[in-house]
């Protein structure tokens, strides 16, 4: 045997490859696509985040600290709750979030109720004008609410329902949109599973509370979330079928607070804080369900 046949074959040493960035179908992502997608994201997050950041970073502060500094101080020096004890002392606050919760509570109920009831009939029931039904709730969505605002107050009045916390809730309590996210949510169910529930005997009561219902989880938690936005935030009507303070809601309290105290930025922020802080945790503890929610209400042509 020669020398060459036993000399054992050079491995040659393997070469480093760099690390591959590639999106969800597989795709390589280049890195000046990567850089641009993060700064994209940056900017974004400084729009929506940054002023509630820069709300809570005034409400912290003293008295004695300057909020209008250049650069401007995002964290206060000597961190103080002062503010809103300041607010709770200016304006019956908690009576007016209590209020507000009320309210959100109701629309949350009837709207998680409503729209589940209303969108399963849209989406799975066989009836005679089924999509005239439909189109009624697209066309509602076009209608501006300054438009039916006078008519909603005559009808509260006629009901004997002015100045009522009822009165907030009945015109929300249930939404077009919901309904049509709801709708579409059942839209999406397979058939088949129905259809074997119906050769077993089951009712529509039963094929939708134990079927069709634990399925669309995530678009209730949307519904939710939605309906809960909307009745806290809502300004224009509690301002006017409400003329009680003691039934005001947090809106409306925190704008005689703010036309109070326009100049003390501190006490606004502080008051900006407590309405803002329900719907964070609200949406902290909905968040799974909401983004698998976005999924199932998706449109369907």
């Amino acid at each position: 045997m020669s020398l060459a046949e036993k000399t054992p074959p050079v491995r040659e040493a393997p070469v480093a490859r760099e690390p591959r960035v590639t999106d969800e179908h597989g795709r390589r992502v280049r890195v000046w696509e990567l850089v641009l997608r993060y700064v994209l994201l940056l900017a974004v997050l400084a729009l929506t985040v940054g002023p509630f950041v820069w709300q809570l970073s005034t409400s912290l502060k003293g008295p004695t600290e300057d909020i209008f500094s250049s650069p401007p101080k995002f964290l206060p020096s000597h961190p103080t709750l002062h503010n809103y004890k300041r607010v709770a002392d200016t304006i019956p606050v908690w009576d007016y979030a209590f209020n507000s919760l009320k309210v959100a509570a109701a629309n949350v109920v009837t709207n998680c109720v409503g729209s589940a009831l209303a969108g399963y009939a849209l989406a799975r029931l066989r009836y005679r004008g089924r999509r005239i039904a439909t189109l009624v709730f697209i066309l509602a969505m076009l209608v501006p609410v300054e438009g039916i605002i006078i008519a909603q107050f005559t009808t509260m009045r006629e009901l004997g329902l002015n100045n009522t916390l009822i009165g907030v809730v009945l015109p929300g309590c249930i939404g077009a949109m919901n309904v049509l996210l709801m709708r579409n949510a059942f839209l999406n169910l397979p058939y088949e599973i129905e259809e074997a529930a119906y050769v077993d005997g089951a009712n529509v009561w039963q094929r939708f509370l134990r079927i069709a219902l634990p399925s669309v989880k995530g678009t209730l938690a949307v519904v939710a979330i939605f309906a809960f936005m909307g009745a806290w935030d809502d300004f224009l009507w509690p301002l006017i079928v409400l003329s009680d303070p003691s039934k005001f809601t947090l809106t409306i309290g925190l704008n005689y607070l703010h036309g109070t105290f326009a100049n003390d930025e501190r006490l606004v922020a502080a008051g900006t804080v407590i309405a803002v802080a329900p719907l964070i945790a609200l949406f902290a503890c909905l968040q799974r369900y909401f983004f698998r929610g976005v999924g199932e209400g998706a449109v369907k042509g």
